[in-house]
């Protein structure tokens, strides 16, 4: 019984290293060749488009500039899909405001729910006039964008492209 319940706590975890290491993996500060300034406004990037070649280390400065809380994440189409779910949560325990993240309560709550942490190293969530960056390497050809996973913002158009050279 032990073997299976280790299992079932295994398989998402391993599932969701696979799924990461196939958009790449977190940068090495000292590989970085390219670095990228990111405006967010409400519901757009500034680029939105992003020309990156296989094997590039970037580091992305994230500004966000709209008056509303905004998330920048590398990711699949598919993998921007299955966290919106996680986003909802966060809208639906009070964590993830309008304007604010409350980060007491998603202290709190991520000792019960890891995924209310929104600890990932190919992702900010910033509320406005905040800034932070990710060093990202892309080691892979698969289709990439850049998006915001806050409910709404996603089916709004707040999407950038990746273009592999």
């Amino acid at each position: 019984m032990n073997k299976i319940i280790m299992l079932l706590i295994l398989i998402p975890s391993i599932s969701f290293a696979g799924s990461m290491s196939t958009i790449g993996e977190k940068g090495d500060p000292a590989e970085v060749s390219k670095v990228i300034v990111v405006k967010m406004y409400d519901n757009y990037y500034e680029p939105n488009k992003f020309e990156i070649e296989k094997n590039q280390t970037v580091k992305f400065i994230v500004y966000n500039y709209g008056k509303l809380v905004h998330e920048f994440n590398i990711a699949t189409k598919v993998m921007h899909l299955k966290h919106q779910t996680e986003m909802m949560k966060m809208l639906e325990n009070e964590i993830l405001l309008v304007d604010r993240i409350d980060k007491k309560k998603m202290k709190e709550l991520a000792k019960k729910d890891h995924s209310m942490s929104h600890h990932h190293s190919n992702s900010v969530l910033l509320e406005p006039n905040q800034s932070d960056q990710i060093i990202w390497k892309f080691n892979t050809n698969i289709d990439i964008e850049i998006a915001c996973n806050v409910p709404g913002h996603y089916e709004a158009g707040m999407i950038a492209k990746i273009n592999s050279l």
